[in-house]
Order: C-alpha cells, then sequence, then structure tokens
C-alpha cells in the first residue's frame, strides 16, 4: 500500500457536521492567513486543511489533520484518518473498509509499544467502518515521537489486518491545526 497524501472527500463533512449550536462564532472564524476562506497544507505524511464554513448562519473555521492510505492496485481507500485538537487532547476518526469483524473492534499500538484496549466501531457508511477515536496528553506526547501508529482489527471470516500509519510529520502537523484553531 501506499500512502495517499490527499484529503479524504469525507473529512469537511465530518468537520462541518461537527459545528454545533454555538461551537464556534463569527469571531472565530477571521483567522485563516491572507484571509483566505481553505487552507491545505503538507507536513511530511500528513495534511492540514482548514475552511471556513457557514452553518445556520454561524461562520466558523474547520481545521483537522488527516492521512489516508491507497492499495497501489486498486487505487481504493483501506483506511483514513482525521483528527481535531481540542485543548490538550485529540478527538478523530477512524475509516475502514468494510468486510471485518465489528465486534473485536480495533487495537492502536504506537511503534513496539503496548496496544491499547480495543476500540468500538460506531457505525459504517458507504464511505466505511467508523471508529471515534480520542488521544489525551500523554498519548500524543506518543505520537509525536513515534515513527508508526498500527492499526489492528480482524477480517471477517478470521485473519487479522493490520495496517500501519506513517507518524512522519504529525508532531509539525497537529501544532499547525492547532495554531489555525487559535
Amino acid at each position: 500500500m501506499r500512502l495517499a497524501k490527499v484529503i479524504a472527500p469525507w473529512c469537511g463533512f465530518l468537520a462541518l457536521a461537527l459545528l454545533g449550536p454555538g461551537s464556534v462564532s463569527a469571531e472565530d472564524a477571521a483567522g485563516l492567513p491572507g484571509g483566505a476562506t481553505s487552507l491545505r497544507e503538507t507536513h511530511g505524511d500528513w495534511v492540514v486543511s482548514c475552511s471556513v464554513q457557514t452553518v445556520d448562519d454561524r461562520t466558523g473555521k474547520a481545521c483537522a489533520l488527516s492521512q489516508e492510505l491507497t492499495d497501489t492496485k486498486s487505487g481504493q481507500r483501506v483506511l483514513a484518518l482525521e483528527l481535531r485538537p481540542a485543548g490538550t487532547s485529540v478527538d478523530g476518526t477512524l475509516v475502514l473498509p468494510f468486510g471485518l469483524t465489528l465486534a473485536n473492534g480495533v487495537t492502536l499500538q504506537i511503534d513496539d509499544g503496548q496496544a491499547g484496549s480495543p476500540l468500538a466501531f460506531r457505525t459504517c457508511l458507504p464511505a466505511g467502518c467508523i471508529v471515534p477515536v480520542a488521544f489525551d496528553a500523554k498519548m500524543l506526547a506518543a505520537l509525536r515521537n513515534g515513527t508508526t501508529l498500527k492499526v489492528r482489527t480482524t477480517r471477517d471470516g478470521g485473519g487479522d489486518m493490520q495496517l500501519a500509519i506513517s507518524l512522519k510529520g504529525f508532531a509539525g502537523a497537529l501544532d499547525r491545526t492547532a495554531a489555525l484553531l487559535k
């Protein structure tokens, strides 16, 4: 598999959906460099994207860092991860393909460290099966210093599936996203 340095088409939709009532104000929207209404930057293997969006007459910024893995033969996405800084933590969404044993969940592991507890799938949509993720300050420090985030799950019918997300550029992308949200 190769790393595709593109934002998944659903990223903007997820960010827009997260703009709940009162979540951002018009004052927060003014802040993209040069008065731009959207921004996209590459930081190593990560992409930072921001856009000014209006929902129910409220304008706000939606910013995230993301990475997508695609199959080199088919070109189809096999994994996408979108993260949004929230103070000292990060919330996000992991999207995996269909054909997985949903009851087993997903485990995450940084490099050769200890694997975390299984994370539950939330639902499956046309884009794939969704796993909400949340990283606290301790996990973020490990991600900043790591090289690979391993994602493990089980294929339907048996057999493990392991995917690797590069952490090259993660720290810079996270810092830039947080700065754009200020």
